[in-house]
């Protein structure tokens, strides 16, 4: 999901509490604090030689050991967000990704996979990321007459 997309889903339910979970249900601790926010840009070459660049906005969620009960709503978060955001130049057409880890997360930076609503919360679902390699991909990719 798109930095600002995910940014929109979340201001549009200000009031409501901002979860997030992964596939299996589990959710990150009610007392999550939004801790710091990255605009990542990478510069890689792949195995085939090829260079690529690409930018993210990394969302690092952390839980102290003391902190509030519940849920951060999804207004604070935004407003958080909004702060940094005039301080740091954030590509919003760049992938979102969350990051985080537990007992229940194994620490990385996770893809937002949907953001869901009902009437309480908006539950953010999150996904592992996975390799590839882009040089087998792009081969995948390319159309031959011999195919």
């Amino acid at each position: 999901m798109k930095t600002k997309g995910f940014i929109t889903a979340i201001r549009r339910s200000a009031s409501k509490r901002l979860l997030f979970t992964n596939g299996n249900g589990d959710t990150i601790h009610p007392r999550y604090h939004l801790t710091e926010i990255k605009a990542v840009t990478y510069d890689t070459v792949d195995c085939g030689g090829q260079k690529n660049r690409w930018n993210e906005t990394i969302l690092q969620l952390w839980v102290p050991a003391t902190a509030d009960d519940d849920y951060m709503p999804a207004g604070k978060f935004v407003s958080i967000y909004d702060k940094v955001r005039r301080l740091v130049s954030i590509d919003e057409d760049a992938e979102v990704r969350i990051e985080y880890g537990d007992e229940n997360f194994f620490p990385t930076a996770y893809h937002v996979a949907n953001v869901a609503e009902d009437n309480e919360e908006l539950r953010v679902v999150l996904e592992p990321p996975a390799t590839t390699c882009k040089a087998r991909d792009r081969a995948r990719d390319v159309k031959s007459c011999c195919a």
